[in-house]
């Protein structure tokens, strides 16, 4: 299943500057709108779980590795996607569930999730012990960081039922799950020396720990500049990222993989892809895509006068994220006026967390119908809805089972389409 990925980045490591999607996603129809575009392109395209969403006591999703299979196994099936063009990932797996636990308690349940997923089938394996325990120092030296990595290769080597078919990306310079930076940090692009000296660590502990996985490092992930805090988009400056290529000269096999790319230009993508980003991760801008683009549903419905007293989707989100403050409460500041825009509409996109949430389901599935039965005419939803998303959503109608939900999948292809045009060799 590795192969056409392999075969990418080497490609892309002699000059095509094609790349990878990577929807980190679990969101149903984010799912179904990255599997029908990569059947249209015929593109190979990687999907990802984090270790928040889905681990081995479920996660936010209530989700096991092998749940989240089969579930992306069956939705791949009924949209008649070829079952090779789509790449299972496993996105930050190490201690960050349980970091406030001891690094004893939290490594061997790390052990435990990596496990999980190899035997679950996921191929793609993001080694991420960056995060420190509680018994940790505050900032866990690189060489430690590596030592934890090769450890949960080893695991992963053990346990997976064809390890030839793993590929392991690295890397201790790693965005937070999720992205979104806090206001008061920082960006700088890695420097090459330091991206050197992380490939080396790894190197030496592999070869200790998990000698035959060395040859299975496909990726190092570091910072190229690019992030988004709930406010605002750190777009990617070139220049600012010139000569990171450099670390890679002595290893012809890796590439870079890029996280937090949302939002970005369509040509910063090609430009990373450019650079050997040879893999791209993108997550809340497209359940950003699938929030405004519901959002616009709703609005067309009290157009249209179909929408009865309290029945909007954003007022069951609000009163959801009110009753539930968890995922967003940390990460949003200001006034209560502030603090209501952005649990809607910040880059961070909290809201994604609400929507597996029975209310929200029953809200989602009440406004389909409602706009389904209506069937308001092109005339009337150009209001809401750029003409190319319209024609683009009439393609896809079959496969949605209505002209709501075709609609909603339209809005997210339409931010995810760009990652496919820079997949194009």
């Amino acid at each position: 299943m590795t192969r056409q990925m392999w075969n990418l980045i080497a490609r892309n490591r002699a000059g095509s500057a094609e790349v990878l999607p990577s929807v980190c996603s679990t969101q149903p129809e984010v799912l179904a709108a990255a599997l029908l575009l990569a059947r249209e392109e015929g593109r190979l395209v990687l999907v990802e779980a984090t270790s928040n969403q889905v681990n081995q006591f479920g996660g936010y999703t209530g989700m096991r590795p092998a749940d989240f299979r089969e579930r992306l196994t069956s939705l791949a099936a009924r949209l008649g996607v070829d079952r090779d063009l789509v790449l299972l990932g496993g996105d930050h797996l190490g201690p960050q569930v349980w970091r406030r636990e001891g690094a004893l308690v939290a490594l061997e349940r790390t052990r435990e999730m990596v496990r999980e997923y190899v035997r679950a089938g996921f191929c793609k394996i993001h080694l991420d012990c960056s995060e420190p325990c509680a018994d940790d120092p505050r900032s866990l030296p690189p060489a430690l960081c590596a030592v934890r990595a090769a450890d949960l290769a080893a695991e992963c080597e053990r346990a997976a039922p064809h390890a030839a078919e793993l590929a392991y990306v690295i890397g201790t310079e790693v965005p937070r799950p999720g992205g979104a930076l806090e206001e008061e940090d920082v960006l700088r692009p890695t420097r090459v020396q330091d991206a050197v000296e992380v490939i080396e660590l790894h190197r030496e502990s592999f070869a200790r720990a998990a000698p035959e996985a060395w040859e299975r490092v496909a990726a190092l992930v570091v910072q190229p500049g690019v992030e988004f805090s709930p406010a605002q988009v750190i777009h990617f400056d070139k220049a600012a990222a010139q000569g990171l290529t450099q670390a890679l000269n002595d290893y012809p096999r890796l590439c870079f993989e890029a996280h937090s790319t949302d939002y970005q230009r369509s040509e910063a993508l090609s430009a990373l892809g450019a650079a050997h980003f040879a893999i791209l991760k993108v997550g809340p801008a497209l359940t950003d895509a699938y929030r405004r683009a519901l959002y616009r549903l709703d609005e067309a419905s009290v157009a249209l006068g179909t929408r009865a007293e309290g029945s909007a989707v954003r007022e069951v989100m609000e009163s959801l994220m009110l009753a539930e403050p968890d995922h967003w409460r940390e990460h949003y500041r200001g006034t209560p006026g502030e603090e209501s825009r952005l649990r809607h509409h910040s880059f961070a996109d909290r809201v994604r967390y609400y929507w597996p949430k029975e209310p929200a389901r029953r809200a989602v599935q009440a406004l389909y119908e409602r706009i389904d039965a209506l069937a308001p005419p092109p005339y009337v939803l150009r209001d809401f809805f750029g003409e190319s998303l319209i024609e683009r959503a009439e393609g896809l109608r079959a496969a949605a089972g209505g002209l709501a939900r075709s609609l909603v999948l339209s809005g997210i292809q339409e931010v995810l389409r760009p990652y496919f045009r820079t997949s194009r060799p």
